[in-house]
């Protein structure tokens, strides 16, 4: 970490010291005392600088609506009642969350990109020319399993067992993180989208597709431990996955995004990842990847 001091990160800013001094006592720039000597980090200060950036009304709207898109997901939807953020949930899938972001119409957006990629939620933003001030905030890893109706009548243990059943699968929407995942996992075995039985239309978000197997729609689909338990529901687990929130660097200085990721780093927020079971909290809060 590249840290600056007082009088470094004066010179970096172009300001005064007292002036720096002075934002200091007011608690309106990122810095740590240690040693009774404040320290500056560096990419810190660049998010500072960049969130109050002024731009063209044509480029983004300065202040997007307190709305967190993407993917739907337990553990998030608790997060944001319990941390006193204000902030809605609009779930539409990770693809449809980031475009809502790039258009200015959500504060950030719940992603998680599936791809041969070691990271793909940071090779999925880094390559988009549009998000040039992006930062991907880790907000916990996730267990996705085939969910299957209690007792596992039709024996099903992994993608292979589906297609040779024929078993009638639920699946999510093109842009859907799950559904990405089921493609990719469909690539690896050598098999095609067309060989799957897919339930028709696709479920919107994971709870619908639970309720799809719960109620025999289907005989099995991909979603989260959590709303496997929460449907009472069996669950084979297939991956692990990174679910993060992406946002502007601006946006993640302002007051709905610091309660939340204040929330992220409580004991309460890993106590009820363990309740929600197949989550990994370890994640949350840090700072995956900025532009």
């Amino acid at each position: 970490m590249d840290l600056l001091t007082t009088s470094e990160a004066a010179d970096y800013l172009r300001i005064g010291e007292r002036k720096l001094y002075d934002l200091i006592a007011q608690e309106r720039i990122p810095c740590s005392k240690v040693a009774g000597k404040w320290l500056f980090p560096r990419h810190e200060l660049d998010r500072w600088v960049m969130s109050g950036l002024v731009r063209p009304a044509g480029m983004t709207q300065s202040e997007p609506p307190p709305i967190v898109g993407g993917s739907q997901d337990d553990l998030l939807e608790w997060a944001l009642r319990q941390s006193g953020s204000g902030l809605a949930f609009l779930t539409e899938g990770t693809e449809a969350g980031v475009t809502r972001l790039q258009r200015g119409e959500v504060s950030a957006a719940a992603i998680h990109f599936h791809s041969r990629d070691p990271d793909p939620n940071v090779a999925a933003i880094a390559t988009r020319p549009r998000l040039y001030d992006a930062v991907l905030v880790g907000f916990a890893r996730r267990e996705q399993g085939l969910l299957l109706a209690p007792g596992n009548p039709k024996s099903l243990s992994n993608l292979t067992d589906v297609l040779a059943t024929g078993a009638r699968i639920a699946v999510r929407q093109h842009g859907a993180g799950a559904d990405m995942l089921l493609t990719q996992l469909l690539a690896d075995s050598g098999a095609k989208p067309d060989d799957v039985n897919r339930l028709e239309p696709p479920c919107l978000t994971g709870p619908d597709l639970a309720a799809a197997v719960r109620i025999g729609r289907a005989d099995c689909g991909i979603a989260t431990r959590a709303a496997a338990r929460a449907a009472g529901l069996d669950f084979v687990p297939l991956a692990w996955e990174s679910f993060d929130l992406l946002m502007r660097q601006r946006t993640y200085f302002q007051q709905p995004i610091q309660a939340l990721l204040r929330l992220l780093g409580q004991e309460i927020f890993a106590s009820r990842a363990a309740e929600l079971a197949g989550y990994d909290p370890s994640p949350a809060g840090q700072i995956r990847f900025f532009k």
